[in-house]
């Protein structure tokens, strides 16, 4: 079914767009939340203003939150975990506990809905983002550790592994100029052969030619 956006729906759209989804996720969801309307020739017909007003709210709304980004972006969050030998988590680090911690620090409500990925189930170091806006989605930092140890371990072989992962880029990507420096050698090389092939046909030519013309003047 086409439905007209009332609001800016993160991976669907903005206010004032109009989309086609499936019936059950239009009627089931985004209209009884208010988040869209049917995409009648009426209601097409305000899908401008719609999205004018919500252009002007949505400014707003990224100008004041652009400092709650900053200090998200600054932000390592810490949960200790029971864990197997693998470091598989006996249970999982949930959306709603990350969005709590996020809560906590920053002294105002984060619905889990606003987390992006699935619980965390390894330990280690990970990256989350959070949704702000629709335009405002800054990453922060968790660090999952096993009971009983120190979480800066963990930071510092994710600090390591990054190192690691950024010298091994570098080499790939000086590997492949390496590569591509020499492909244009060769294909200079080539060119130059190409030339002196095309040369000696020309001389073979001339002197098939010069041939021909001795033996007409004989006859």
């Amino acid at each position: 079914m086409d439905i007209l956006l009332l609001e800016d729906v993160y991976n669907l759209g903005r206010a004032g767009d109009v989309k086609k989804v499936a019936n059950g996720y239009g009627r089931n969801f985004l209209i009884p939340q208010g988040m869209a309307l049917p995409a009648t020739p009426g209601a097409v017909a305000q899908a401008e203003q719609i999205a004018e007003d919500a252009n002007k709210r949505r400014n707003v709304l990224n100008e004041e939150l652009k400092s709650v980004a900053e200090k998200i972006e600054e932000m390592q969050l810490q949960f200790p975990a029971r864990a197997g030998e693998t470091g598989k988590l006996y249970g999982s680090v949930t959306t709603q506990m990350m969005a709590d911690a996020l809560a906590a620090e920053l002294g105002q409500e984060i619905d889990k809905r606003q987390i992006h990925g699935q619980p965390l189930r390894l330990l280690g170091m990970h990256t989350v983002a959070v949704r702000l806006t629709i335009d405002l989605i800054p990453e922060f930092s968790v660090v999952v550790f096993r009971e009983g140890e120190n979480a800066e371990n963990y930071m510092i072989a994710a600090e390591e592994l990054a190192a690691q992962t950024e010298d091994a880029i570098v080499e790939v990507e000086e590997a492949a100029e390496d590569v591509e420096d020499g492909a244009e050698a060769e294909m200079e090389l080539d060119t130059e052969a190409v030339a002196e092939m095309s040369a000696a046909e020309e001389e073979v030519e001339e002197v098939a030619e010069g041939d021909e013309e001795g033996e007409t003047a004989e006859e």
